[in-house]
């Protein structure tokens, strides 16, 4: 072995056993903060009357997220609560749109970003048409992810800290009345160090959120 292999050995070893020690100490850390209001929602109510989803909310810039939390939140009830009649958007959109409710349901959805109001009058033929007293409506506050680097050597870059923040609203409506039956808030925050570049994934985090919220539910 010539002399400059020799000089760069003790380098490599000290390279390779940091990032292997690193790698063992990657971690992941998660802050949740949840805030619930239980108004008039019951044990047994949503088993006996189902919950259909109705299009959720955004911030502006994050419309291309709405999709992904209804079908998120849909899944997880589903999972979490397998005796109860989940109504999920696209069969909502498809019930309203067969009810000619289309119009009115817009107006109402329009209407709501405005005022946080739900028209009761349009609820309930929501509810008459997805054959549910319940309907769910969530509200994606915000949403970052991204990724800093935590340390390096020698220009290597040898553990990042990839991050998510997420925060939800979340109500239920009472179709009958048009009265909000429960509402809640959860704000979630994720870190993990890793070696990899796998990111904190979208998905990931409002699976969590959906979770840590629906476990309350009555």
């Amino acid at each position: 072995m010539s002399g400059l292999a020799y000089a760069r050995l003790p380098v490599t070893l000290t390279l390779t056993a940091l990032i292997l020690a690193l790698a063992g100490c990657a971690s992941t850390q998660v802050f949740p903060s949840l805030q619930l209001q239980d108004i008039s929602l019951r044990p047994g109510d949503l088993e006996k009357f189902g919950l259909a989803f109705i299009t959720p909310s955004t911030v502006t810039g994050q419309e291309q997220e709405k999709q992904a939390v209804a079908l998120t939140f849909s899944d997880v009830i589903k999972s979490e609560r397998p005796n109860l009649r989940v109504v999920t958007l696209a069969e909502t959109l498809g019930a309203i749109n067969k009810a000619g409710l289309a119009d009115d349901y817009k107006r109402m959805y329009d209407e709501y970003r405005d005022t946080g109001l739900l028209s009761g009058g349009i609820l309930q033929r929501v509810g008459a048409a997805t054959g549910v007293r319940y309907l769910a409506q969530t509200k994606l506050q915000s949403f970052v992810q991204g990724a800093k680097e935590r340390f390096g050597l020698l220009g290597f870059r040898i553990v990042e800290t990839q991050y998510a923040y997420v925060r939800l609203f979340f109500q239920i409506w009472d179709s009958r009345d048009g009265t909000i039956a429960w509402e809640a808030m959860q704000e979630l925050h994720i870190s993990q160090e890793r070696v990899s570049e796998e990111p904190v994934m979208q998905r990931a985090v409002l699976e969590r959120t959906a979770r840590d919220l629906i476990t309350k539910l009555p």
